[in-house]
């Protein structure tokens, strides 16, 4: 269990998808580039295997935009792309309607 205190360390943002493309080095990861408010950021997703990159370039998605950066498969990933998953699908997080980008989730 968390409690309030650590739930407000988390920073959830909206960002919009501005390119896709393939991982050079791993075959199910994106290299994904997305505006959070006037800063991009490089994220790292899973998602290849539910996703093209045409249907999300120009989307809105929810990113933990604090997470510390990691590099994998030698690229580095400074956030997270937030989707949910059950046994057979994927889901990126979206907002129910247009919200600036960098709008903070609460």
């Amino acid at each position: 269990m968390i409690n309030i205190d650590d739930f407000k360390k988390l920073s959830i943002k909206i960002g919009r998808i501005k390119k896709v493309e393939d991982h050079p080095n791993a075959d199910k990861l994106y290299v994904v580039i997305v505006d959070i408010g006037g800063e991009d950021r490089q994220v790292i997703a899973g998602i290849k295997q539910y996703y093209k990159p045409d249907e999300l370039v120009g989307k809105q998605a929810v990113i933990l935009e604090n997470m510390q950066p990691a590099t994998i498969r030698g690229v580095e990933s400074q956030g997270m792309l937030l989707a949910a998953k059950d046994d057979e699908r994927l889901s990126v997080l979206i907002p129910e309607r247009e919200m600036k980008e960098g709008s903070l989730i609460s």
